[in-house]
């Protein structure tokens, strides 16, 4: 039941022209222009070793935060969660699946974007498994933010507020702009976020080959630890 649901969620995710447009065309094309233009000053080095990391973190924000809020909440609407929700399928099965679902995108995100880095002559450095690690923290920490958005609000509300926080920290969240061109004060506050952690702590293992940034990790942890816990306690299936 869990593989068929995960298939289903899959399916249903892949198939959302607007969701589709955020997972896939919009990282891309942010990849591809600021890469070719010299648009932003990303510092010493090539630019698109600075923006890769931060348009893979983009990527799981797009798929785990926000379009997986932008699905629930709809999905909750039109009482889908309900029906689902007493069906064999346990809801916890169905959480699950929707995690699965959101990893697997994620893996095809993660490749388009690779190859494309690479033909844009990305050189990654760094151990891949502290990539995965922040990768899977990462999703875990937009993945409950995302659930808990979608369980308390309402849909219209969940999809306004899930495409201006995109927005938001797009800007705002080291993806593409250097945190360093804030002021101090901004940048301390910033760097708390999930999506600063998540794209600062890639480039620190892609761009500079560092060990695992276990200060990113942390944050990431906390992040996933509170979305989850919260989601798991106020969110509402009807």
């Amino acid at each position: 039941m869990l593989g068929a649901q995960t298939a289903l969620e899959t399916k249903m995710l892949l198939r959302n022209g607007e969701q589709l447009l955020l997972t896939v065309v919009i990282p891309t094309l942010l990849l591809v222009l600021f890469s070719s233009v010299d648009i932003v000053d990303t510092g010493a080095g090539s630019s698109v070793d600075f923006l890769t990391p931060g348009i893979l973190a983009l990527a799981v924000m797009s798929t785990a935060f926000t379009g997986q809020a932008i699905a629930t909440g709809f999905e909750r609407r039109y009482a889908v969660l309900k029906r689902l929700a007493s069906s064999p399928l346990p809801r916890w099965g169905l959480m699950t699946a929707k995690t699965a679902s959101v990893l697997v995108t994620e893996i095809m995100q993660v490749i388009l974007l690779t190859v494309i880095a690479f033909a844009l002559g990305w050189s990654p450095h760094g151990n891949p498994a502290a990539v995965l690690l922040l990768l899977i923290a990462g999703t875990a920490a937009f993945s409950g933010l995302g659930l808990l958005m979608a369980g308390t609000l309402k849909a219209e509300a969940t999809l306004a507020a899930a495409n201006l926080v995109f927005l938001l920290l797009l800007v705002g969240g080291g993806v593409i702009v250097p945190m360093d061109k804030f002021p101090q004060g901004a940048q301390d506050v910033l760097g708390l976020l999930p999506i600063s952690a998540l794209s600062d702590g890639l480039r620190e293992v892609l761009q500079h080959g560092a060990g695992m940034p276990w200060g990113d990790l942390g944050i990431l942890a906390a992040w996933a630890v509170v979305g989850l816990a919260a989601a798991g306690r106020f969110f509402r299936w009807e």
